[in-house]
């Protein structure tokens, strides 16, 4: 039996507008083509997947049900080579494939979602890789080229290997629940009554801030590798520890979390920097993520004072 090949590109594109324009009259007109070649066309698909596509005994088009289930592979493809094609033109007129970057979790969600929505409008072809990471491995993930940009949090030093823009600064402030110890007494809390508290404290991924201890006071804490984590033992009153204001704002307002006064931990500023290596500039589309991303930073960097 001879083999009937592989469907092609062309008999999909015929099959979808078969239904899409409701008949095959119409499809041959939207597709400029003579209705006898559009059901030779549709014929010939029919031997290579050796299943009918059409109930023939109505005058319109319907599909049976293995054509519904194939109609959706159909489009797929067509929707997928239309894709490829896109970012191939793209690219040969200079755009990349693929921006990568690397946030510190510490970044606004807001800003970060307004962010990216905006580059997928704006660069529909270019894939965004997208990582989220605490202190100093996202400037690990730059310098070993994992990503391209990088929004990491405070560093001791910038080598040359870096360009780096100051975005702005995060508030933090220390909290615990209501039902913790701390939260319960008056006025300010002494470092000393603070100091026999389990404190909740963000740890590092990479070895970069090896070494550093970031308003760590208190004999005991447990060290966590998301901020997503140590939120949620802070509401349950598993100790205190300083979060983002911005992500706690709600928590506060209804007294889901309060606001500890400490004599030397009241707030603190979590300074944030926009980095890339020196020697792997971004393309097009990087260089418009990260021009959007400091023209952002207004939104969240606090007001100057005089």
């Amino acid at each position: 039996m001879r083999d009937p090949g592989l469907p092609t590109l062309d008999q999909l594109r015929v099959f979808v507008a078969v239904i899409d324009c409701g008949s095959f009259s119409r499809a041959a007109e939207e597709l400029h083509r003579t209705q006898s070649v559009v059901s030779y066309t549709i014929a010939n698909l029919e031997a290579q997947l050796n299943v009918a596509l059409f109930d023939r005994s109505k005058r319109k088009p319907v599909l049976t049900e293995a054509g519904k289930a194939l109609l959706a592979d159909a489009r797929s493809v067509g929707m997928k080579v239309d894709a490829m094609r896109a970012r191939a033109k793209m690219m040969s007129l200079g755009l990349e494939a693929e921006v990568s970057l690397a946030v510190d979790v510490m970044y606004p969600n807001c800003s970060l979602v307004m962010a990216l929505k905006a580059f997928q409008e704006q660069f529909p072809t270019v894939a965004l890789r997208l990582r989220i990471e605490a202190l100093g491995a996202v400037k690990h993930l730059v310098g070993e080229r994992i990503c391209q940009i990088g929004i990491t949090g405070p560093m001791l030093d910038f080598p040359d290997t870096y360009q780096h823009l100051q975005l702005g600064h995060i508030t933090m402030i220390p909290v615990a629940a209501p039902s913790h110890p701390l939260a319960r007494m008056d006025g300010v809390i002494p470092t000393e009554a603070a100091r026999d508290h389990t404190q909740l404290v963000l740890t590092d991924r990479s070895q970069l801030t090896a070494g550093q201890n970031f308003g760590v006071i208190a004999l005991r804490d447990w060290r966590l590798g998301d901020l997503g984590a140590k939120h949620m033992l802070l509401l349950n009153g598993l100790g205190w520890g300083s979060m983002p204001e911005h992500m706690v704002r709600d928590d506060l307002a209804a007294g889901r979390l309060v606001h500890l006064h400490l004599a030397h931990l009241n707030s603190g500023q979590y300074s944030l920097h926009m980095i890339n290596r020196a020697d792997d500039a971004p393309g097009p589309a990087g260089r418009w993520l990260m021009q959007y991303l400091a023209d952002q930073a207004l939104t969240f960097a606090p007001p100057a004072t005089a």
